[in-house]
């Protein structure tokens, strides 16, 4: 007997793409303000890179945008994160609703290492809390492993262990993962940080391939992975007494080309950070 649907959580079956935007967010670790007055657009369907030195707030600031930062014990925030003009932090707004509309991918690839490579991608939807018969979980756990970049890689044996893959395998089996739920958003923390470069080269494709469906922030340290995988950028960045601010914004090719601020371009360009 097979599962149910339950239409009023699938994901929309529209085409709409929606950016995210936060104005004037703070973000405070107990006393400690890590973040001050961030307010950045976020366009749909392109992809927004977060650079800086590390201590910066990058992180942190990835983490508001879909409520994991209160996770944290004594963490806290003002201002807004509107997603589709709408604040996800407005009362009654639920965690886990706006995870599922906007992912995450973390720095190291956390599939479940026992789980199926086919269970890994469905577990997305139950941790969503979105029911579907056998066909229908088929046809998303094949449409997500092929917009993941993977399905060709996996397809003769999805029923191994997700802890069977390659770290880039698995980075993409999590990317598979959070595309299952049909987010408007997709969050990645270094995504490529502990991968080698062939492996790095095949989830940049992947962030390539799925630009224009989705709209996706990424964090990064490599300023040459910024400039192949993003359109826009934001340069964050903090000193030992004042919290992390964005200090210039804007397209790639030109914070990269022709900053505004000297401190953008010394960073860019490898004299500090």
């Amino acid at each position: 007997m097979t599962d149910a649907i339950d239409t009023a959580v699938l994901p929309r079956l529209d085409d709409s793409l929606y950016g995210i935007e936060t104005r004037g967010v703070s973000a405070w670790f107990g006393d400690r303000k890590v973040l001050d007055r961030v307010s950045l657009s976020m366009t749909a369907g392109q992809v927004t890179a977060l650079i800086g030195p590390s201590g910066c707030g990058k992180s942190t600031y990835l983490r508001i945008l879909n409520r994991m930062h209160e996770m944290v014990r004594g963490a806290s925030l003002s201002g807004e994160v509107l997603l589709a003009g709408t604040d996800v932090y407005a009362a009654g707004r639920r965690p886990a609703d706006v995870r599922r509309r906007i992912g995450m991918v973390f720095q190291r690839p956390n599939p479940f290492p026992a789980m199926s490579i086919y269970d890994n991608v469905a577990s997305g939807l139950k941790l969503a809390g979105i029911r579907t018969d056998r066909e229908h979980r088929d046809h998303l756990v094949e449409s997500s492993l092929q917009a993941a970049g993977l399905w060709q890689e996996v397809s003769n044996r999805l029923r191994s262990p997700g802890g069977s893959l390659s770290g880039g395998q698995q980075q993409r089996l999590c990317i598979a993962r959070s595309l299952a739920v049909s987010p408007d958003v997709l969050l990645m923390d270094e995504p490529c940080s502990a991968l080698d470069p062939t492996s790095t080269r095949r989830v940049e494709e992947t962030i390539a391939e799925l630009r224009g469906r989705l709209t996706i922030v990424i964090v990064t340290h490599n300023m040459q992975q910024a400039q192949r995988v993003s359109q826009s950028c934001a340069f964050f960045l903090a000193s030992h007494d004042t919290p992390g601010r964005i200090v210039e914004a804007g397209p790639t090719d030109r914070l990269f080309g022709a900053p505004a601020d000297q401190r953008t371009a010394d960073y860019v360009n490898g004299r500090f950070g």
